[in-house]
């Protein structure tokens, strides 16, 4: 156990947090999904709200692709600036970033764009939609030298946005139910409060344990399934073309459910009149997503660049993620009028906008060999069909005349 005071109090300001959420609720358990939610997103203590989160090779709980260095995010930029060709250049050009981080990847994309596409820069409108307080004050002290402004998604006005709203990481960290399959019958997990700690049940894997960090003396959470807490956890599977069949999935099969990336989604649509919704994630489409093989389903958490399965522990301290269904955002996406422009992976997309080229180029550059070396290597892990290369890259539109729409992405053309 951890035992810095600071840590422990913040633990605990956590814990209260959610053991008063779960005493007022009815039967005194509340959804994952609410569980999930507080953690990581209480006004005060969660871990995105708090000074906890910690993004970064030096210290981090994680790192993104933005963290290798500006290539991620210039190549981004070259896509932006071909979907602004394709819609006439149109002037002003949206660009919303949702969940920026420390403001890094906004920081590349604009840097780009000023020194390489100054026309492009001068229409664009950038655009930061961030919950966390502690990040949003990093991002706005990052980026003060450009025109960025930062907002609420529902504070956007409806079919006001021609652009793109674009996110990278952001999906996989949204609240999801849990489920299990209990005599063919889905049933949902919820979690409530046990003080006698011999009953604790915990997730975390043997393989890959995390010491808790919170204070022996709370009791602890526990899991307990009961009915669908919403009729929309029965029909998501419907919407993705899953049949949960007992002669398929073993009792015990348990999973996630990500209806806060559907809610998310229809905001989304809502507020785009004319572009593109460009989402990159780490996730399956639906039939890898619940392979009956995968039993236990997806979540994890990191803390300290140290991944587990554990979320009752370090609670309000660590990052709690699950896989992003692309089948959910697809077919969603097309209930609320976007049209699917195409889904490939990371490497494959950095790819056609460049990275190999840029790969070619570190041999003709006369930096110390060093920073050549680093160079290529964060290349190579943007790439890297074990990791980051593998995250999908999911690209819709709305609104797009016939002739707009019938011009390939860079990003999303296959080469021949």
């Amino acid at each position: 156990m951890d035992s810095h005071p600071a840590l422990c109090a913040a633990i605990s300001d956590v814990y209260d947090a959610l053991r008063d959420r779960i005493i007022a609720s009815p039967q005194q358990r509340i959804t994952f999904a609410e569980y999930m939610d507080l953690a990581l997103y209480h006004p005060e203590h969660g871990y995105y709200s708090s000074n906890a989160v910690k993004i970064g090779f030096r210290g981090g709980d994680f790192f993104t692709s933005s963290n290798l260095g500006a290539d991620f995010g210039e190549l981004l930029a070259i896509q932006f600036f071909q979907m602004w060709e394709i819609l006439g250049r149109s002037h002003p050009f949206s660009l919303v970033e949702m969940g920026a981080g420390q403001g890094i990847l906004a920081s590349h994309i604009l840097k780009y764009l000023q020194l390489h596409h100054p026309d492009f820069f001068a229409a664009l409108k950038y655009i930061i939609v961030e919950k966390s307080p502690t990040l949003r004050q990093e991002q706005q002290q990052r980026l003060q030298e450009f025109p960025v402004s930062w907002c609420n998604l529902e504070e956007i006005p409806s079919n006001s946005i021609t652009g793109c709203f674009f996110s990278n990481e952001l999906v996989d960290a949204l609240p999801v139910h849990q489920f299990t399959l209990e005599a063919g019958e889905l049933r949902e997990i919820y979690v409530t409060i046990e003080a006698d700690n011999k009953d604790q049940r915990l997730l975390s894997s043997p393989a890959s344990p995390a010491p808790p960090a919170s204070p022996t003396s709370l009791p602890s959470f526990i899991e307990v399934s009961g009915e669908p807490s919403t009729p929309q956890l029965a029909k998501y599977f419907e919407l993705v073309g899953i049949d949960l069949s007992p002669n398929v999935y073993a009792d015990g099969y348990r999973s996630e459910i990500n209806l806060a990336a559907l809610d998310w989604l229809s905001i989304v649509a809502d507020r785009l009149q004319r572009g593109y919704v460009l989402t990159i994630d780490y996730g399956y489409p639906a039939s890898r997503y619940y392979n009956p093989r995968r039993s236990q389903g997806t979540l994890q958490c990191y803390y300290h660049h140290r991944h587990h399965d554990n979320p009752y522990i370090n609670i309000g301290q660590q990052d709690i993620t699950a896989h992003v269904d692309f089948t959910a955002l697809e077919r969603w996406g097309e209930q609320c009028g976007l049209n699917q422009v195409g889904f490939t992976q990371q490497g494959l997309f950095l790819m056609m906008l460049g990275l190999g080229d840029r790969l070619a180029d570190i041999s003709h550059q006369t930096q110390p060999i060093s920073q050549l070396l680093r160079r290529r290597e964060a290349l190579h892990q943007l790439i890297d069909p074990t990791g980051l290369g593998s995250f999908g890259v999911l690209v819709q539109s709305k609104g797009l005349e016939v002739q707009e729409a019938s011009q390939p992405l860079k990003g999303l053309t296959v080469p021949e």
